[in-house]
């Protein structure tokens, strides 16, 4: 089975079939950054972490860009209030290239954390005024803009009449005639729904640049159109972002690039669901929202926020809970232990000498089938809570493993092989799930820590064993001390 992806443009899955084979471009509308990260941020960039991720494992050869929107995106994601981080800036009495640039960093940060692979390219909107001047002046010259008093407008009914708007979201421009309010600062506008391409700066606005129609600053639908183009060309594979950027959002880059290409910019519109709080859309303009920061202050591992988001598929709502993380963290920890153990196996299969069996072919059989089985779900548009599924399906085998339900010398070395292969491919490379750099400095000393414990044991010296018990609890892990046996394990 060949990869398929549910686009959103066409509104049904279609087979993966790239512009130019091997090579895959990819866009992803990235935040702006006027405030801390959310989980909202998390499960975009973890959604299209995932494509990027398998789209590798197919040996793609993937250019994925995801912007950073540091300019131009106003308050009600309209041409309503003031610029977002403008705002922000004010409230917090700094300059606002200082805020976003923390922001940014902020964000990457995080992103590392939840193991989100850094894109290809990460351009600011700030650093392509130059880009977007140029596509707003293709616009006008092609007769879809018009200026008004320093600042320019997407004429939308005049685009209509040629092109169609609505070919994305499906919305009906005479309904919006209707719906869509005019406001007081609206009245330059021919109409109410018309996008802003570039606004005129008040004397003492903050952020502003020089154009051919005086000072001001552009709209935040055309700068993704104008880096998007100049990265990925007239025309790219894939374009993502959440379901609540696909209007107006997307819907005017499309309109943007059809009256000045004549194309529409992706051939591939992917759509994450929203992560609801109390029936809501998570977000800073509702205050419902988390921070990944604050989040894993709560001693929750990124890796359970990460699990928490792949247990859904990415284009269902999210119901948020901190419940949800707590268990999301358990079953994370139990695959991880899985995955130790599996390492430690694979590590002693030859010394045990190969035989077979009927147990062995079935077991052999059952492994190959839960390995097809994570290909068709990963395939079948991204199917991230059925590969996590089975994946706990294979732990049930390297628990029976390890608690010899299943003798050693039942399991062949190339089955070891492939459960091992399968495992770790899914669940490191694929999913991501793999420990931090901070846990990974803890599990180095574990051998260290382990030759103190069974010393102080075999001194009976209990009150030191007992310290490094609830030391090492509170990093969420737990000592496994049987008879013959000591070993750790993480726990949630």
């Amino acid at each position: 089975m060949s990869l398929c992806l549910y686009d959103s443009f066409s509104r049904e899955k279609k087979n993966f079939d790239p512009i130019h084979p091997p090579y895959v471009s990819m866009y992803l509308c990235g935040p702006t950054v006027y405030g801390p990260a959310h989980l909202g941020h998390a499960r975009s960039a973890i959604t299209f972490d995932i494509i990027f991720r398998y789209l590798k494992h197919l040996k793609y050869d993937v250019k994925y860009i995801r912007n950073i929107t540091d300019v131009g995106h106003l308050e009600r994601d309209s041409d309503e209030g003031k610029d977002k981080i403008i705002l922000a800036a004010q409230k917090n009495a700094q300059e606002p290239m200082a805020l976003a640039q923390y922001f940014t960093h902020s964000y990457q940060e995080d992103m590392a954390k939840l193991n989100v692979l850094p894109p290809t390219i990460e351009p600011q909107a700030s650093g392509h005024i130059i880009e977007q001047i140029d596509t707003i002046q293709n616009i006008i010259q092609n007769g879809y803009g018009y200026i008004k008093n320093g600042s320019v407008y997407f004429d939308v009914l005049k685009y209509h009449k040629k092109f169609f708007y609505g070919k994305l979201s499906g919305r009906v421009l005479e309904d919006l005639l209707q719906t869509t309010r005019t406001l007081n600062k609206q009245k330059e506008k021919k109409y109410a729904y018309d996008f802003a391409l570039w606004k005129k700066a008040p004397q003492k606005h903050i952020m502003q640049w020089s154009s051919p129609w005086g000072k001001g600053y552009p709209g935040w639908h055309v700068e993704c159109t104008a880096m998007s183009k100049k990265y990925l060309g007239k025309q790219f594979d894939i374009h993502g972002g959440g379901m609540d950027l696909l209007f107006p959002h997307h819907e005017c880059e499309i309109a943007q690039s059809m009256c000045t290409e004549n194309i529409i910019p992706a051939k591939y519109w992917i759509h994450n669901n929203m992560i609801m709080v109390d029936k809501k859309k998570m977000s800073k303009s509702l205050n419902n929202y988390y921070t990944i920061k604050d989040l894993i202050n709560t001693a929750l591992t990124p890796m359970a926020i990460r699990m928490f988001i792949l247990q859904a598929h990415y284009r269902s709502t999210l119901n948020f809970s901190l419940t949800a993380l707590q268990a999301s963290q358990k079953a994370y920890y139990k695959l991880y232990n899985g995955y130790q153990y599996l390492q430690k196996i694979k590590q002693t299969m030859h010394r045990v000498e190969q035989a077979t069996t009927e147990n062995q072919t079935a077991l052999a059989d059952k492994v190959k089938d839960l390995s097809q089985k994570c290909a068709k779900a990963m395939n079948d548009d991204l199917n991230t809570p059925q590969v996590i599924a089975y994946l706990f399906e294979l732990l049930k085998i390297i628990n029976d493993i390890k608690n010899q339900k299943i003798a050693l010398s039942d399991v062949q070395e190339h089955v070891i092989k492939e459960l091992y292969t399968t495992y770790c491919t899914y669940l490191k490379n694929i999913l991501g799930l793999y420990t931090q750099k901070s846990a990974k400095q803890i599990e180095n000393l574990m051998p260290v820590i382990l030759s103190c414990y069974q010393e102080a044991k075999k001194n009976k010296n209990y009150a030191l064993v007992n310290r490094l018990r609830e030391k090492f609890k509170h990093h969420h892990i737990a000592f496994n001390d049987a008879k013959n046996t000591l070993d750790w394990f993480y726990i949630g």
